[in-house]
């Protein structure tokens, strides 16, 4: 089966419908899927579930989903850069399910394993455990959360084989890895993309089995979620010694 596709509407082609759930990896601006939440904007498909760590920013990742008011519902653990993502919350436009960020991960991990719910401590006795069954384990108070399974998951690998074999890179490994195997159907875009057998196989992070379409995307823009920026050092003084007094 040829996995390969030419361009983001065409590896989305036929995947994307109204009231889908679909997960987006990335951490930040790092490892985010852009060229394929693109392709999901210009697509015009409307009342979305999206599961992902944050929302990008403004116009820029799923910012730009945010603004065509594509998304129903975001499941979530950090959005504080969104100014759209927080006045649609604040203004009742926009469903929010928030997550602390380790039980987001375990959730998407729990549902790519196929594991249907789990016990953890984090979040007992707050809002977080509000309308979710508790149990005590050994003395200790526990909140059940349920896994997470999409329709669809769209990542970006550093590196990929015309298989679908991956890796990713650095901060890019914060949730592409286990959403890629939490969908009913994987679609990666890769910055690297190699015939089979050109990648070492010990270190691969997505077999090749959980990925069924891939786009080629060579040429990038680097965006930069925070620029820090330090003031440059004045003019070195001049050398001591030898100046007239």
């Amino acid at each position: 089966m040829k996995k390969v596709h030419p361009d983001p509407k065409a590896a989305l082609d036929g995947l994307l419908r109204d009231g889908m759930t679909i997960m987006a990896g990335g951490f930040g601006l790092c490892g985010i899927p852009d060229e394929l939440i693109d392709a999901i904007v210009a697509s015009g498909v409307k009342d979305l579930t999206v599961i992902s760590n944050n929302a990008g920013i403004d116009g820029v990742g799923l910012g730009k989903l945010l603004e065509t008011r594509q998304i129903r519902k975001m499941i979530s653990s950090y959005v504080g850069e969104n100014k759209e993502f927080a006045r649609q919350f604040l203004g009742g436009e926009l469903e929010i399910e928030f997550n602390p960020q380790g039980t987001l991960a375990e959730r998407i991990r729990a549902g790519g394993a196929g594991i249907p719910a789990f016990y953890t401590k984090t979040g007992y006795g707050t809002q977080v455990a509000e309308g979710k069954e508790t149990k005590e384990f050994d003395g200790h108070h526990y909140v059940m959360e349920r896994g997470l399974f999409a329709d669809l998951a769209i990542v970006h690998a550093y590196q990929g084989d015309t298989e679908g074999n991956l890796i990713y890179r650095k901060t890019a490994r914060n949730f592409n890895p286990m959403m890629a195997t939490a969908a009913k159907v994987t679609v990666a875009q890769v910055e690297h993309l190699v015939q089979p057998g050109e990648l070492d196989a010990d270190f691969i992070h997505t077999p090749g089995i959980f990925i069924k379409r891939i786009i080629h995307v060579p040429v990038r823009e680097k965006q930069i979620e925070q620029r820090t920026t330090r003031k440059r050092k004045d003019a070195a003084p001049a050398a001591a010694g030898g100046g007239a007094v």
